[in-house]
This record gives structure tokens, C-alpha cells and sequence, in this order.
């Protein structure tokens, strides 16, 4: 079986409320932050990025804050962003989808679903296209036309050992990344469950296409990994502070998660 490392790396952070991540809100409303990651799979001879972030524009646009660009916490891992050749998307929502053209040779991994979503008619709602940016979706369209994108429909594999699953709930194209690591099989579980709170207290994120399906992806993420603490939420600040930084310069932007 093949194992591969995979790193969570932050490249920004948005200040809000705890009121802002639950459907229905809080009764203890307090300060509840959320950073944002892109994620580095690699081993046997191939370098994987999971989803591709956003830029200093649109984080201007949207009140974040970039505290590391993408390409640059991918260089200081010892990746270039225009040499990898694998990038799967989890879905089309801006914070996982901008920067797409930092990498000129990369196939993009998505599901049928996700481009059915983000071009069909529930992006004529403004609460169900909010999260998207129209740029980012017509992008990922011209590289369909280039021929550089690979669909999946369900379940999928990037290479031996790295597979991927949808789930719903969040969009109704989003899906999950299994890797085989060296202490089990580790699951990307995106924004399937934004915080571990999300998960682990049964309590959904309020951007939701389908909330059974997002209660079921719960334990679709948890079946597919070797235990609940191997699930990585897709946003939440105790990533960095559960898992050990692969060095000292790297502490507080980079997780080891394997």
C-alpha cells in the first residue's frame, strides 16, 4: 500500500462569531475564528494539492485576510505551484477554487456534480451562489475545453493509495480525500465539516445545499478514515494546534497530518 505525507498549510483568516458557524446560531456566542488551508499530499514520486485557495484581490472583496499566499506556502514546502501536475477541488466556492492558474500543469480532480451545481439553476439564487465567484467557475469551464479536467462521479482515485468521495451537503458537488499515511488512512474532510465542533457535537454549518446530507457526510468521513481523529476539518484553528509543525520556521502556518 502506498503511503504519502500530507501537510495543511494556512494561507489566510477571517475573524467572526461562534453564532456565524452553526445553523441556528449560538446561545454562547463568542469569538470563533476561521483560517483558511490548502492541503500537500506527496510520496511515491508525485506531489498532490488539495484545493487551491484564494488571492489578495479577493480577499480584499470578501473581508479576509491572507497571511501566507498560496504559491508561497507550497514553495517553502519545496513545491512550485507551476509543476504540479494533480489538483484536486474539492468544490467550486471561492476560497478553494481561486488561484487556479498557479498551476498551468495540473489536471483538475472534480465531481460531475460540483460543475452541475455551480452552472445550474440554483445559481440564479443569490444565498446559493454567494459563496461562489463567477470568475473562478467560467475558469474551471475553459480548462474542461482544454481538456484539463477530470471528472468523477461518486468515488474516485488520484493514484494508488488517494481516492476521493463525495458527500454533498455543503454543495451538492463536494467531495472528501482519503490518503493512506503512515499512522491509517487520513480523510480531508473539507468543508464537510468546517470546525471539529461541526462534527463532532452534530451541529451543521449554516452554508448548506442539503443538511441530511451534510449530517450523513459526517459519518461518511468518519467510516472512510481509521478513527474520528484522523477526519481534518476543512477550516478550523485547532488543526495547527493538534498536530506538530514539520519544523520550527514553519510553526503556526504548516500541520504534518500524517
Amino acid at each position: 500500500m502506498s503511503e504519502y505525507e500530507v501537510f495543511a498549510i494556512k494561507y489566510a483568516h477571517h475573524a467572526r462569531t461562534a453564532r456565524e458557524n452553526f445553523l441556528g446560531g449560538d446561545p454562547h456566542d463568542g469569538p470563533m475564528p476561521m483560517d483558511y488551508f490548502v492541503w500537500l499530499v506527496r510520496g511515491e514520486g508525485r506531489v498532490v494539492v488539495v484545493d487551491t485557495g484564494f488571492n489578495a484581490a479577493i480577499a480584499a472583496k470578501r473581508g479576509r485576510r491572507v497571511t501566507l499566499p498560496v504559491e508561497e506556502g507550497l514553495r517553502r514546502m519545496g513545491v512550485e505551484a507551476g509543476t504540479v501536475r494533480d489538483v484536486v477541488i474539492t468544490h467550486l466556492h471561492y476560497d478553494h477554487v481561486g488561484n487556479f492558474d498557479l498551476f498551468p500543469q495540473a489536471t483538475f480532480h472534480l465531481q460531475d456534480l460540483e460543475m452541475q451545481y455551480a452552472t445550474g439553476r440554483c445559481m440564479g439564487v443569490e444565498a446559493m451562489r454567494h459563496a461562489y465567484e463567477v470568475e473562478d467557475v467560467v475558469g474551471m469551464v475553459r480548462r474542461v475545453y482544454a481538456g484539463r479536467v477530470r471528472f468523477h462521479s461518486g468515488e474516485g482515485e488520484v493514484a494508488p493509495g488517494l481516492t476521493l468521495h463525495h458527500v454533498g451537503g455543503h454543495t451538492m458537488g463536494l467531495q472528501v480525500v482519503r490518503v493512506a499515511t503512515r499512522r491509517g488512512w487520513v480523510v480531508l474532510a473539507s468543508d464537510a465539516s468546517h470546525y471539529y465542533a461541526n462534527m463532532e457535537q452534530g451541529r451543521p454549518f449554516p452554508i448548506v445545499y442539503n443538511v441530511g446530507d451534510m449530517v450523513e457526510g459526517w459519518r461518511r468521513a468518519r467510516a472512510l478514515a481509521t478513527s474520528e481523529g484522523h477526519v481534518i476539518p476543512g477550516h478550523d484553528p485547532l488543526v495547527l494546534e493538534r498536530y506538530a509543525s514539520p519544523s520550527k520556521d514553519l510553526e503556526g502556518t504548516v500541520a504534518r497530518l500524517d
